[in-house]
C-alpha cells in the first residue's frame, strides 16, 4: 500500500513538470462598418491586388516652347503628368484619367533603371507614385494600369454586308460611320478587320470600290487610298480627296525628303509625320525597345500564285528593299504575349508582321502566315504570367459575361492583332485651296488652322476583349 502511494506521488510530481498546453490562437475580430452604418464581425476584406502595367512612352521634351506630337499650339513650360496622360490617351475619357491619378494608381520611373521582365519577376524594378500635378521631365516615362484604356465590347459585330456586286445602301450607310475625319482634301476612316483594300472580280466589297461608291460627297472622282493596310488588320486609312492631296500625301508615305519643297513651315510638318501600331505579340523580346533595320525581299509561290516576304540576304542580290522599324514593349502581357508598340519609318509590305515575327523573334497572335509553327507550340504549352509588383506567377480569370470565341487572345483561332491607332500628319488642306492652287506658307484665309492633324482610332472587338481581359482580376 505504502509503495503504491509512492508511485503516485512520484507521477503527480513529475506530471506538474510539464508546461501547460499553449492556448489555441484565435483569429482576430475585426468590426468593420459598411456603407448602411451596420457593424459586422470577420476578417478584413483584402485589398486589391495588382493589375498589369501600361508603359507610355517617353515624355519627349516640350520645352522652350516645342509643341508636343500632334499639337496646335506650343506646349507650356510645364506639362504636368496627367496632361502628358491625357495626351496620349486621347481616345479615353478624361475623367477616367483623373479618377487612375486620384486612386494614386499612376506611377514614374524614379532612377534610370527600366521595368524589364527579369526586374519584374525579382522585383527590382523603381517605381514611385506621381500626382496629377507633377511636373514632366524630358525622358521621363509614366506606368499606370491597363484598366484605364479598357473599351466597352459590343455584342455583336459591325460587318460590312456582302453578296452584291455594286454597294448597296447598307453599305454605304456603314462605311461613312467609320469616318473619323473629312476636309476639303483629305478623309480619314477606321478600317475593321477582314475587308481587302484593292477590289477584283471576286471581290465585291473593297475598300477602293465601297469609297469610290460612298465616300464622294459630289465629287466627280472617289477618293484614292494614300497607303495600304492588310486585309486582317485594323486602324487609320487615309484617302486622298483631290489629285494634288493624292500625290503629295503618296509622296511622304514613300519618303519625307520626296515630299518635301521649299516651304520650311511644311517641310517640319513634314518630319513630324508619324503612324503607331499596336500589336499584341506571342513571347516578349529581348530589349524592351530599340529600332529594326533588316531590308526585305519578296519570293514567289505556288508557281507565282502567291508571295512571301521575308527577311534579305545580306548580299543584297535578291531586289531587297530596305525596312526600318522602331518599336516598344509596352509592358502588358497576356498567356505569354506582350504588347508592343510599333512605329515604321518605311512602308514595305508585311514590313511589321515580318519584322515582328523573324526579327524579333515574337510574331503577332493571329498571323498565321508568318508565325503559324510559334502558334502551335504557344497553344500547346502556353507560358505563366507574373504579378507585376510581387513576382508570383498568376493565371487569369476569364471575365463573366465575356464572349471569349470573337478571336481574342483566349479563343482557338484568334484574329490578327495589328491595329494602327495613332497617325500625325501635315495638314494638308491649309497649304491646298479649293482649285488645287498650292501655297507654300499656307493660304492666307487659313493661318489659324493647325499645321499637324493627329488622330487616335480605337482598336476592334477582339483585340479590345484581349486586353480587357488583362484588366480582369487575378486568380
Amino acid at each position: 500500500m505504502l509503495c503504491r502511494r509512492r508511485r503516485v506521488g512520484a507521477a503527480v510530481r513529475w506530471l506538474s513538470r510539464l508546461a501547460p498546453p499553449a492556448p489555441a490562437e484565435a483569429d482576430p475580430v475585426v468590426v468593420r462598418v459598411d456603407g448602411s452604418n451596420v457593424a459586422r464581425l470577420g476578417k478584413p476584406k483584402p485589398g486589391p491586388r495588382p493589375r498589369q502595367l501600361l508603359s507610355l512612352p517617353p515624355f519627349p521634351g516640350g520645352g522652350d516652347g516645342e509643341p508636343l506630337p500632334g499639337r496646335k499650339e506650343a506646349a507650356p513650360r510645364r506639362v504636368t503628368a496627367v496632361s502628358w496622360v491625357k495626351h496620349y490617351l486621347a481616345d479615353v475619357p478624361q475623367e477616367v484619367v483623373q479618377a487612375h491619378f486620384n486612386k494614386r494608381l499612376v506611377y514614374s520611373e524614379c532612377s534610370d533603371h527600366e521595368v524589364s521582365v527579369d526586374s519584374i519577376k525579382s522585383q527590382k524594378h523603381h517605381l514611385k507614385k506621381i500626382k496629377h500635378n507633377d511636373v514632366m521631365e524630358p525622358g521621363m516615362r509614366i506606368h499606370l494600369p491597363v484598366s484605364v484604356a479598357e473599351g466597352e465590347i459590343k455584342k455583336r459585330y459591325e460587318t460590312i454586308p456582302t453578296a452584291t456586286l455594286h454597294p448597296n445602301k447598307d453599305e454605304i450607310e456603314y462605311l461613312r460611320r467609320l469616318v473619323i475625319h473629312k476636309d476639303s482634301a483629305i478623309l480619314v476612316l477606321n478600317k475593321p478587320p477582314k475587308v481587302p483594300m484593292k477590289g477584283n472580280l471576286p471581290v465585291h466589297n473593297s475598300m477602293d470600290v465601297l469609297a469610290a461608291a460612298a465616300l464622294s460627297y459630289g465629287n466627280e472622282e472617289g477618293p484614292k487610298l494614300v497607303h495600304r493596310l492588310d486585309r486582317e488588320s485594323s486602324g487609320l486609312l487615309l484617302f486622298g480627296r483631290t489629285k494634288e492631296s493624292f500625290t503629295r500625301l503618296h509622296w511622304l508615305f514613300t519618303s519625307v525628303n520626296l515630299a518635301k519643297t521649299n516651304s520650311q513651315v511644311w517641310n517640319a510638318a513634314c518630319e513630324a509625320y508619324m503612324q503607331r501600331y499596336w500589336a499584341l505579340v506571342i513571347g516578349t523580346p529581348k530589349e524592351r525597345e530599340g529600332i529594326i533595320s533588316a531590308p526585305l525581299s519578296k519570293v514567289l509561290l505556288d508557281d507565282g500564285k502567291a508571295e512571301r516576304v521575308i527577311l534579305a540576304h545580306p548580299s543584297g542580290i535578291d531586289g531587297a528593299q530596305e525596312a526600318v522599324t522602331a518599336y516598344r514593349v509596352m509592358g502588358p502581357t497576356i498567356h505569354g504575349c506582350s504588347w508592343i508598340e510599333l512605329c515604321p519609318l518605311t512602308g514595305r509590305k508585311h514590313q511589321l508582321r515580318v519584322h515582328c515575327a523573324e526579327a524579333l523573334g515574337t510574331p503577332i497572335v493571329g498571323d498565321y502566315k508568318y508565325g503559324w509553327f510559334v502558334h502551335q507550340s504557344w497553344k500547346q504549352n502556353p507560358q505563366p504570367d507574373f504579378e507585376p509588383f510581387t513576382g508570383e506567377p498568376y493565371k487569369l480569370r476569364r471575365p463573366e459575361g465575356l464572349e471569349i470565341q470573337k478571336g481574342s487572345v483566349l479563343s482557338k483561332v484568334p484574329l490578327l492583332h495589328l491595329h494602327c491607332r495613332e497617325m500625325v500628319i501635315p495638314n494638308i488642306a491649309k497649304f491646298l485651296s479649293n482649285n488645287g492652287e498650292w501655297h507654300e506658307n499656307g493660304a492666307p484665309w487659313s493661318k489659324e488652322k493647325p499645321n499637324l492633324l493627329r488622330f487616335i482610332a480605337p482598336m476592334p472587338s477582339h483585340m479590345k476583349i484581349s486586353w480587357n481581359i488583362m484588366s480582369s482580376y487575378l486568380v
